[in-house]
């Protein structure tokens, strides 16, 4: 199963009042595996990026008017992403803003199957912190490069809190591969996991295939 953990990152929170992505990344997953496949971008939102949204991600107005314009991206995004499952924290909020992108330059939205992890979460633990660091301190996954929000250092802990929130024990992720990601990037980041894969056998790979299927069915149907 290919699956795509996605997240944003924007000028502010609502769409109506004009704001825009400033940063897509993406980490693609075969049965919960990380595989080499990633997408990363920061765009230039031709806009001023609000006060609450500088606290959170850090991006400065100078840095981002110097990235290209979703319009550059937008082919290469929609073929990384066509026909594979996206798991999304707080799916509204991303897609809302994915979609006003789409419409802006005259496309249809995205029709691809979601997972929304906060409503697994919220189901799963009703009246608990649901965050993703509320849920990284849950299952005991190191967040401590989170300082700022980045949309490649969350799709990452995601992947992990994904894996836990369906129950299944975490394969080891190897996410030292060939980063999609300029050498400035990647150095800043410092994204680097070391750990051998554990790849499952295809009686496990069918028993986990099954098991998604049930659970994305009680939870969303």
């Amino acid at each position: 199963m290919i699956e795509v953990v996605l997240d944003t990152e924007t000028t502010g929170l609502k769409v109506s009042e004009g704001h825009r992505i400033v940063e897509i990344g993406c980490i693609e997953l075969k049965d919960l595996i990380p595989t080499k496949n990633k997408f990363h971008c920061y765009l230039n939102p031709e806009r001023k990026v609000s006060e609450d949204a500088f606290k959170v991600h850090g991006y400065t107005d100078e840095f981002l008017s110097k990235q290209k314009k979703f319009v550059d991206i937008v082919e290469e995004f929609l073929k990384f992403i066509k026909g594979k499952r996206l798991v999304i924290h707080n799916a509204e909020f991303d897609l809302s803003h994915l979609n006003n992108e789409l419409m802006l330059l005259g496309n249809k939205k995205i029709s691809e199957e979601i997972v929304d992890t906060l409503q697994i979460a919220r189901q799963k633990f009703p009246g608990s912190g649901t965050s993703l660091d509320a849920l990284c301190k849950k299952y005991n996954i190191d967040n401590s490069r989170r300082e700022k929000h980045n949309a490649v250092i969350d799709c990452e802990l995601l992947s992990k809190v994904y894996i836990n929130l369906l129950d299944q024990k975490e394969p080891t992720l190897d996410l030292a591969v060939e980063s999609t990601l300029n050498n400035e990037i990647s150095k800043d980041l410092n994204i680097k996991y070391f750990n051998k894969i554990i790849k499952p056998t295809e009686k496990e790979i069918k028993m986990h295939k099954d098991f998604l299927k049930k659970e994305i069915k009680k939870n969303f149907f």
